[in-house]
């Protein structure tokens, strides 16, 4: 058995405890942390459901799928969050997801894969053009907070505006990706869906009888995702009152903490595909997962918010700016050759270390 299924498995005892501790008053510390532990193993059923119902549904089908629901955990979270008006946290989420994924989760895949093996390789062409889509996005991030911070004064409905015409923008070029990805240029990705299809790493017997069951991984995926908006409203309700009384920003708690509960699903995934020597599905999830917050969470949000009357932009704080061009650049540099090697995962994780570092020292806007 996986780590992946065990976590899933073992997990799960916080779901029961979380609710308890939430209607029984047990504190906001206890909620907190309970509930960010049942999300974990609702996340890897969430991902674990939707891979499954993958496969049946063929390649082109289950690339969209895989490409839609890849974040699902992190939307609802934040989708939650913004419902509550929580806007500093979420847009920080938004920031510290992108951060994590190119930096922590991608670290730590080449760094252990490196310690087992000498030197990993990986489609450099995908490298390419996901970094190329990245620093698009990075645009889009970076012009709202540039406007702002150029300007005498800027009215917030011009911002917003500018904000909602980049999110349909980026939302065109997430379109464009997939088509891309599953379509046009659909062969540079047949070795991460042929791998992700049979099981990560089963052998040919175990793959030729592997037949998921459409319907009940329909069921999980419905059940899960429901428990997920469950745990994350428990979550949420308790996040601004806890960080606070533990001296945390909502810079900080959105750029580093969501995304470690949010991403649990892909940071296992990522890491125990690159130890089992399977680099291009490694980065291709860390690449990926990035790329689909950038280009479609964080444009649905911001069109949600103006929908349900808690307006989010895409102004950020200028040093989340800073932060992401730092983890695109390096993430970029490193990947651009098509290997890797455990020093380079190394200089990825210290690059992460420092930057949640100045996170956590920075202090309230």
């Amino acid at each position: 058995m996986g780590i992946k299924k065990i976590i899933s498995y073992l997990l799960l005892i916080f779901v029961p405890i979380s609710i308890a501790a939430e209607y029984l008053h047990w504190g906001s510390l206890t909620v907190f942390i309970t509930s960010a532990l049942a999300i974990v193993p609702l996340a890897v059923w969430l991902s674990t459901a939707t891979e499954e119902v993958a496969i049946v549904a063929g390649p082109s089908i289950g690339g969209l799928l895989n490409a839609v629901f890849g974040n699902a955990t992190e939307l609802i979270i934040a989708l939650v969050a913004l419902k509550e008006g929580l806007v500093d946290i979420v847009k920080a989420s938004i920031t510290g997801t992108i951060i994590s994924n190119l930096l922590l989760v991608m670290g730590l895949s080449m760094f252990l894969g490196g310690l087992r093996y000498k030197e990993q390789e990986f489609q450099p062409v995908v490298a390419r053009v996901n970094g190329s889509t990245m620093t698009l996005a990075v645009i889009a991030i970076v012009l709202p907070t540039t406007v702002v911070y150029t300007s005498n004064g800027v009215a917030e409905s011009s911002i917003r505006n500018l904000s909602l015409t980049a999110a349909v923008v980026l939302i065109v070029v997430y379109a464009l990706t997939l088509l891309f990805s599953l379509k046009t240029h659909s062969y540079l990705y047949d070795v991460g869906i042929v791998d992700l299809e049979s099981g990560e790493g089963k052998d040919a017997d175990t793959e030729s009888s592997h037949k998921p069951n459409l319907w009940l991984w329909i069921g999980v995926l419905l059940v899960s995702t429901i428990a997920v908006a469950f745990e994350s409203e428990i979550f949420v309700g308790v996040v601004e009152e806890t960080t606070k009384s533990l001296g945390l920003t909502p810079l900080f708690t959105g750029v580093v903490l969501l995304p470690l509960v949010g991403g649990a699903a892909e940071y296992v995934t990522a890491v125990g595909v690159a130890i089992k020597n399977n680099m291009d599905l490694s980065v291709s999830v860390a690449m990926g997962s990035s790329l689909l917050v950038a280009l479609l969470v964080a444009p649905i949000l911001v069109i949600v918010g103006v929908a349900i009357g808690q307006p989010m932009d895409l102004n950020f704080n200028p040093f989340e700016v800073v932060a992401v061009i730092i983890a695109v650049l390096v993430a970029n540099l490193i990947s651009l050759d098509g290997r890797s090697n455990w020093l380079e995962g190394g200089l990825l994780l210290a690059t992460y270390i420092i930057l949640g570092a100045a996170f956590y020292f920075h202090p309230p806007v």
